[in-house]
C-alpha cells in the first residue's frame, strides 16, 4: 500500500546518523505490517536496513538475534547440537500467518514491536528467556526481558525514539528440552493459542502462554506438575480479563485450548503418551 502521507525516507548507515526522533516518525524494518494498511499519522520513515546489523550471532553465551533478522533467516539457522531448544525455531517461524514472501521480509524485531498476541517471535523469545537490547535516543542502551517488553496488544515498553536493537537468548535456555503446541480456528489461520513448555536439567518446568492471552505469560514450576496442579496454575495465572478476544477465537475456546495444549506439553516432556 502506498503511504501517501510520508514525505521522507531516511537510511542511516551508522548509529551516529540516526536522526532526532519527532512525531510522525516510524522505524522501518521489513515493513510487512507498515505497508499493509493506511498510516495517516506518519510522515517520515527511518530505514534500519542500512545499519548492517549481523542477523545472528552465536557465542558460547547464547544467541543474539538482530531486530532486522528476517524470519526466513532465523529459520535457516544451524545451531550447535547441544542447543536442543532451538527445535522451537522452525515451528514458531511457520506459525506466522503469511506466505513465504512475508517470511523472507518480515523481521523478528518487527514481530515483537507490533506486539500482536499471536506474534510467534514473542512466543519463541519469551519462552527462551529473551532479553531485548534497546537503543535510547541519548546514545545509551537499556535491557528488558521480552515478558516485560510486550505490555499488551500492540503495546510495548518502547519509549519515544527508542529502537529495538536485538534479542539475546542465553545458552542456559537454549539447552533445555522444549515442546510446542499451537491451534487456530482454520488451517493456516492466526494462532488462537500458542503454548511452549521447557524443562531444564534440574527438572524445573516453565510454561509460556501466548496468543490466547493479551500479553505473554510465563508460569514456572520447580518440577513437572500433575494435570490437576497444571490446570490450577493456569486458572490462577490467567484471570478472565487476561484472555484475548477477537475474531480468531472466543475467550472460552481460547482458555479451553490453552489447558489442552498445556496438558499435552506436560505429557510430552514427562515422556507420557498424550492424545
Amino acid at each position: 500500500m502506498d503511504l501517501n502521507t510520508v514525505d521522507a525516507v531516511l537510511r542511516p548507515g551508522a548509529r551516529a546518523e540516526l536522526p532526532s526522533w519527532r512525531p510522525g516518525d516510524a522505524w522501518l524494518g521489513g515493513g510487512t505490517w507498515l505497508f499493509s494498511e493506511p498510516q495517516p499519522a506518519l510522515n517520515r520513515l527511518i530505514d534500519l536496513a542500512g545499519l548492517g546489523w549481523p542477523p545472528l550471532t552465536a557465542t558460547e553465551d547464547g544467541l543474539t538475534i538482530a531486530a532486522t533478522c528476517t524470519l526466513a533467516g532465523l529459520d535457516r539457522f544451524e545451531p550447535p547440537a547441544a542447543w536442543s531448544a532451538t527445535g522451537l525455531i522452525g515451528p514458531c517461524c511457520r506459525a506466522l500467518l503469511g506466505s513465504f514472501k512475508i517470511g523472507n521480509v518480515a523481521t523478528v524485531g518487527g514481530n515483537l514491536c507490533l506486539a500482536l498476541p499471536a506474534g510467534p517471535m514473542i512466543a519463541l523469545t519469551a519462552a527462551l528467556d529473551g532479553v531485548c537490547t534497546l537503543w535510547t535516543p541519548e546514545g545509551g542502551e537499556r535491557r528488558l526481558g521480552v515478558l516485560d517488553f510486550v505490555e499488551g496488544p500492540q503495546e510495548t515498553a518502547l519509549r519515544p525514539g527508542e529502537v529495538l536493537r536485538s534479542i539475546t537468548l542465553p545458552v542456559q535456555a537454549l539447552t533445555r528440552r522444549a515442546a510446542f503446541r499451537r491451534v487456530s480456528l482454520t488451517p493456516g489461520g492466526r494462532s488462537g493459542a500458542l503454548v511452549i513448555g521447557t524443562l531444564d536439567a534440574g527438572g524445573a518446568f516453565a510454561l509460556t502462554v501466548t496468543a490466547s492471552v493479551r500479553r505473554p505469560l510465563r508460569i514456572a514450576f520447580p518440577a513437572l506438575p500433575d494435570d490437576g496442579a497444571l490446570r490450577a496454575a493456569l486458572d490462577d495465572h490467567i484471570p478472565e480479563d487476561a484472555i484475548y478476544d477477537d475474531v480468531h477465537g472466543a475467550p472460552a475456546w481460547r482458555r479451553h485450548m490453552t489447558r489442552e495444549l498445556s496438558r499435552a506439553i506436560r505429557g510430552e516432556l514427562a515422556g507420557e503418551s498424550t492424545p
